[in-house]
């Protein structure tokens, strides 16, 4: 009788879990629909094992993580230009400094605004975007080593700010 009852409950907590995983990928779903990139939000999203359980403010500060993850990636990507594609060098200074200010300002003001007051989180998720956009703009045509990651990093920051925009 007790192994009964212990089977019951846990079935019944494997379909309490499963229900839970049901209502969060649905908010997911509905959240990414409202951006420009439902592809691509959702596969930011459900990358990361903390959007289970996030609320639309999570999964901003999820997205905001992302674009922190991307920006590094490409100062490291700038580093290695640097010794690659030294006849670059005052574009690349351009394009580390850009990053910088993603990784350090926008980011960190992302978050604490999207915490408190989301409108200027927009404003560094827009800054996010138009720095990386300047810095691909600084190089020679079709000689931009982080070309592929600026795209990147504007997709992320459209699919970002359409998330902020709905805690406004």
């Amino acid at each position: 009788i007790i192994v009964r009852e212990e089977m019951k409950m846990i079935k019944m907590m494997m379909l309490m879990a499963m229900m839970m995983g049901v209502a969060m990928g649905d908010i997911i779903d509905k959240t990414c629909k409202q951006t420009p990139d439902y592809t691509l939000c959702v596969s930011l999203l459900r990358s990361d094992p903390r959007s289970s359980s996030a609320d639309v403010v999570g999964l901003g500060l999820i997205l905001v993580d992302k674009i922190k993850a991307l920006g590094t990636e490409t100062l490291g990507q700038i580093n290695v230009a640097y010794k690659t594609k030294p006849m670059l060098k005052r574009a690349l200074d351009e394009c580390n400094g850009r990053y910088k200010t993603i990784v350090d300002v926008d980011v960190n003001t992302a978050i604490v605004a999207i915490k408190g007051n989301p409108k200027f989180a927009e404003g560094a998720i827009v800054d996010a975007s138009v720095e990386a956009s300047v810095c691909e703009r600084g190089f020679p045509k079709g000689q931009s080593p982080v070309t592929g990651l600026t795209q990147r990093m504007d997709k992320i920051c459209d699919v970002t700010r359409a998330i902020v925009r709905m805690l406004l």
